[in-house]
């Protein structure tokens, strides 16, 4: 899988890319570009463009070099490039004809003398120092906004960039108003020996800088891709009908979302073949008023100030009422379109009232022989099964026997007169009234 930052396979990266290896935790948080006019050939080599794009801080920043050595540096070379007062070492991001474009489209003069050179390509050693400078950048910031708060200075420390050889480190911070930080910078000076400069950026930037996953649940598009931050307002969620609600609105910058000016060119072209006149309608009715306009389906929603009820109007049906109104006519009624929509109508569920066919008294029922049924399967239950003597007799009671005048339990058994002995029933004969019998016959006392 190619590298988002070079191009190049993990395998076969360059010792200097520090986005592989992190490619998963956002080390290549931009999006790659594709040389679509690399191949291309030309008649004069001489007139091909001498500038190349380099991407610095795994493409947060991107700047111009002019190309003076007689090497051709390819997308992905690490080259290290002139800086202040010494050298930066950073990424070829673009070459080629596509280069002069971007040069253009910055307004970049690609003879002027301003720009800066490429002075060789990354050294071992190079790449070594990058890295032990670039491993400063995070105790940096913490001191460097320890310092600001004790200053008391109304701004945010958003990052810290430094330069290759240690040389100067750039503090990106954020303010509402204006700071005098010429202290500050005295302090950072001579507390981590650079040359510092100070540049402000927006919100939008840093959330570019920050990352994030946006409501749509794709990287946020400033912290990949999206480099011109152009201002965004309130009217371009009125042209597409969206609700003024400024929590939905808003992105993770607080500010309106980038995304509100992606379709507002489609919208604003649709817009124009709908009257801009048309906010109400006279009809005999009263008057109707414009609620929303459909550039899917070319549609016009009205209202009438006696009912809630939205009724959808054509174009040509707009611009037919309205030259009526302007000839003093009021129509009976809005002639409205059928709306055809592929989603299948719901069917409601019919519900059977069972209100007084079930009692309390049968649930109770019901539950109390579940209960029993599981006790029973468990062998807890009050049926279980007593063990049977040889010869189909039933054991007597383990409970002892009360004295002849006391009183019996409903199953208890009185032994049999038989010379005296008292023991279980022989020959199978069962009492009779409670009382035990002797030869078939009953014993009177």
């Amino acid at each position: 899988m190619g590298c988002g930052s070079c191009g190049t396979s993990k395998d076969g990266a360059p010792s200097g890319c520090q986005s592989h290896g992190n490619c998963s935790s956002g080390g290549c948080n931009r999006m790659n570009v594709h040389d679509w006019l690399a191949n291309l050939p030309f008649s004069d080599p001489e007139s091909n463009c001498k500038i190349v794009e380099v991407s610095f801080n795994n493409g947060s920043r991107k700047d111009y070099f002019k190309n003076t050595t007689v090497h051709y540096y390819q997308k992905g070379d690490m080259i290290a490039v002139e800086g202040v007062g010494g050298f930066d070492v950073g990424m070829v991001n673009l070459t080629g004809e596509l280069v002069r474009l971007q040069l253009k489209k910055n307004n970049i003069d690609e003879k002027s003398p301003d720009l800066k050179k490429v002075l060789r390509r990354a050294t071992e050693q190079d790449i070594e120092k990058m890295m032990e400078s670039k491993a400063r950048e995070a105790q940096m910031l913490i001191r460097s906004r320890a310092i600001a708060r004790h200053l008391r200075l109304d701004l945010k420390m958003a990052e810290v960039e430094i330069q290759a050889d240690g040389r100067k480190a750039t503090y990106f911070y954020i303010a509402d108003d204006r700071v005098d930080f010429r202290e500050l910078i005295k302090l950072y000076a001579g507390e981590f020996k650079v040359k510092v400069e100070m540049r402000q950026i927006g919100a939008r930037q840093e959330a570019g800088k920050v990352g994030g996953i946006g409501s749509c649940g794709r990287e946020l598009c400033c912290s990949t891709w999206l480099t011109d931050f152009k201002s965004v307002n309130t009217n371009a969620a009125r042209y597409q009908n969206l609700s003024i609600n400024q929590t939905k609105l808003s992105g993770q910058c607080g500010r309106l979302k980038c995304c509100l000016n992606y379709e507002l060119d489609t919208y604003m072209d649709a817009l124009q073949f709908f009257p801009n006149d048309a906010d109400s309608l006279e009809v005999a009715k009263g008057r109707a008023f414009l609620v929303k306009k459909d550039i899917f389906k070319n549609l016009m929603w009205y209202t009438l100030p006696d009912s809630n009820k939205q009724y959808p109007l054509t174009i040509d049906t707009v611009k037919k009422i309205k030259a009526q109104n302007k000839q003093g006519i009021r129509p009976e009624e809005l002639e409205t379109a059928e709306v055809i929509t592929g989603k299948p109508k719901e069917v409601e569920p019919e519900y059977a009232d069972l209100v007084g066919q079930i009692s309390l008294k049968s649930l109770e029922k019901t539950t109390r022989k579940r209960r029993d049924k599981e006790r029973n399967q468990q062998g807890r239950g009050p049926q279980q099964q007593r063990p049977q003597q040889v010869g189909g007799n039933k054991p007597n009671q383990d409970r002892p026997q009360q004295n002849a005048g006391g009183n019996r339990g409903p199953q208890q058994q009185r032994p049999q007169q038989g010379g005296g002995n008292r023991g279980p029933q022989q020959g199978g004969n069962r009492p009779h009234n409670g009382r035990p019998q002797q030869g078939g016959q009953q014993n009177k006392p």
